[in-house]
């Protein structure tokens, strides 16, 4: 079944978006991330402008993750009081890649700048934590292996403004959760993700959350930071289809309910381990793409008068 998109000026098979819609929806539930990481490059692998991609499905990573919170918050997996402060640093990040990502737009940058910002930041993420967790799950399977330290501590561990979290048990610089959370607005505006493929290993290794409160709070932040995004995205730059949000929002919103029991059923490295193969896979096929040959061949030359 076809459906026109307005703004994409493009048709798509309205089922096929569906589909990504469910899955990025039950990966969010089961990771806690947004899922943008992978609904991005998969609407550009369906033709999908990148620039559109991005302002768009932004637009559904609010759904799926009010979906995948709601379910946490049953569970008491959501530290709310940490999540606001995170989301301070969020919405200031937000609103400045939102600038960032219109003057690209004006310079006919923004694609590649789209295309080179997932290459990188997915390959190294996902790099690091494949290699984190293929240890973790070694070191656990090693019966005379040595445990770590529950919290490390290191310099940033050290910033002022301290606050105690007390649903996660910390006693931490206020600036350490603002400032991932900035980073992770930028992302959301320039990238068009949820910033939890980011989020989630930094707040597991920088801020040493527990790894049952790191999925809900992570969503809870994101919620807002996608919505500003989408906001600012439609005011000023134009590239939200409110057509395929409505699809990738209703496969979203279904899809994350399911990820979210599933993710209850995996140990924490074995579910690290899942996401950092998807990340890296993700990585190497825009990677692949970005250096293949085009199907549509074309040159731009200069008349001589």
């Amino acid at each position: 079944m076809q459906v026109y998109l307005p703004i994409a000026e493009m048709s798509v098979n309205a089922l096929l978006v569906l589909g990504m819609g469910w899955l990025v929806g039950f990966l969010s539930g089961m990771f806690g991330v947004g899922g943008g990481f992978l609904m991005t490059p998969l609407l550009i692998f369906i033709g999908v402008p990148p620039a559109i991609a991005v302002g768009t499905q932004a637009n559904q990573l609010v759904a799926a993750s009010v979906s995948g919170v709601l379910a946490h918050w049953r569970r008491g997996n959501v530290d709310v009081k940490l999540g606001v402060v995170m989301l301070g640093g969020g919405v200031v990040g937000t609103a400045v890649g939102v600038w960032i990502f219109g003057i690209l737009q004006r310079l006919g940058q923004i694609d590649i700048a789209i295309t080179l910002s997932y290459v990188f930041f997915l390959g190294t993420i996902g790099g690091m934590m494949l290699v984190e967790s293929s240890r973790a799950i070694l070191r656990r399977r090693a019966p005379t292996a040595r445990r770590g330290k529950l919290h490390r501590h290191i310099w940033l561990h050290g910033l002022p403004f301290k606050m105690r979290f007390q649903r996660s048990k910390l006693y931490i610089s206020a600036l350490l959760p603002a400032g991932i959370g900035a980073v992770g607005g930028m992302l959301v505006a320039i990238m068009g993700i949820g910033g939890g493929f980011l989020l989630v290993p930094a707040m597991i290794y920088l801020l040493n959350m527990p790894a049952g409160l790191v999925a809900g709070t992570s969503l809870f932040q994101i919620i807002f930071t996608t919505a500003a995004a989408t906001l600012l995205q439609a005011a000023t730059n134009q590239t939200v289809d409110a057509m395929l949000a409505l699809l990738l929002l209703i496969g979203g919103v279904v899809g994350a309910q399911f990820g979210t029991k599933a993710g209850s059923r995996l140990r924490g490295e074995t579910a690290r381990l899942a996401l950092a193969t998807i990340v890296v896979a993700v990585a190497l096929k825009l990677a692949f793409d970005l250096f293949s040959r085009p199907d549509d061949l074309f040159t731009l030359t200069m008349g001589v008068r």
